[in-house]
């Protein structure tokens, strides 16, 4: 039996000393599966390290019975040093032929988009990230969830 765990446990501890860590991950569900202009997820970042460098990431589930082959969508920050800003960014979807991008599970399709890339907290402290749709529909169909996820380099 011990000969059996002792390899299991030893792959087990290569793969997570090789991967790297989720600083912060949170995914926000979208009720109904529709989007609505007023419905902006917000998360809640707190910052210990302002040395520290992060890659910024975008989640979004849809389902299948999503509209478009795109969404477009308005990043939102605020914090200590930051100016209220709003950056625009895209997930491309499907191919030109209809087939979906992303990881899928069913009648589920997952994808993260890099929305900052080596990014410095300009100071320790709360910082909020708000996530809007801006496609011209809304409420927007068959979007099941959005979520921020921050990398520590």
């Amino acid at each position: 039996m011990m000969k059996i765990i002792t390899p299991f446990i030893l792959v087990v501890l290569l793969l997570s000393a090789c991967q790297q860590g989720h600083f912060y991950e949170v995914n926000k569900e979208i009720k109904g599966q529709l989007w609505d202009y007023d419905s902006q997820p917000a998360f809640d970042v707190t910052i210990t390290d302002k040395g520290a460098k992060y890659d910024v990431y975008v989640n979004l589930r849809h389902t299948a019975y999503y509209p478009y082959s795109n969404l477009f969508f308005l990043l939102h920050e605020k914090g200590k040093g930051l100016k209220d800003t709003a950056y625009r960014h895209e997930f491309h979807l499907a191919e030109l032929d209809g087939r979906w991008t992303g990881e899928s599970a069913g009648n589920l399709y997952e994808q993260s988009v890099l929305v900052k890339e080596n990014f410095s907290f300009p100071d320790t402290g709360k910082y909020v990230f708000s996530v809007e749709q801006n496609m011209r529909e809304t409420p927007l169909p068959g979007i099941n969830d959005v979520g921020l996820k921050l990398i520590k380099k």
